[in-house]
């Protein structure tokens, strides 16, 4: 098994507080209804919503994909950190065994955040991953970040 990480990072206008509870606290409810046409629902099929707990994420006919589960690892609300792993889903493929994402969002000097994300791909076999095999899911990933971002400013008042 081979192991490959990628790092992004972008800036937004939201204060880490919000998009981390809009983002890991609320996504199984915030996320279906901002991406209807994509998302069909978010489960959660084992745990407590805590560390340990298992979900699954119910993607739409326009989605190439039918479903993923995501174990979560780590929550750290204090820090604004939330660390989960990609165990199962037709988005894994043949090539990949899990991914492990880590998020964090850290204060920044305008009252906004830097949302920093990093991503873990365990391959089966020699298999290496290559960042432009991956750019679609890194794009997806920055694609929900802004549309929460823009729902965020449009209703200062959700999760203030």
């Amino acid at each position: 098994m081979g192991l490959t990480s990628f790092t992004q990072e972008f800036t937004c206008p939201i204060a880490p507080s919000r998009m981390y509870k809009a983002l890991i606290l609320e996504s199984n409810q915030l996320i279906p209804k901002l991406l209807p046409k994509f998302i069909k629902s978010v489960e959660l099929i084992q745990g407590d919503g805590g560390a340990g707990s298992i979900e699954q994420v119910n993607f739409t006919e326009a989605s190439h994909f039918k479903y993923v589960k995501h174990r979560l690892d780590e929550l750290d609300k204090d820090n604004f950190v939330c660390k989960y792993t990609m165990i199962e889903g037709d988005a894994l493929g043949d090539k990949l065994e899990s991914i492990a994402y880590e998020v964090k969002f850290e204060a920044a000097s305008d009252g906004g955040c830097i949302c920093k994300m990093i991503s873990k791909y365990n391959t089966i076999g020699d298999f290496e991953i290559k960042e432009e095999e991956i750019k679609a899911g890194k794009d997806s990933a920055i694609g929900i970040y802004k549309v929460v971002e823009a729902y965020l400013l449009e209703n200062p008042q959700v999760y203030a």
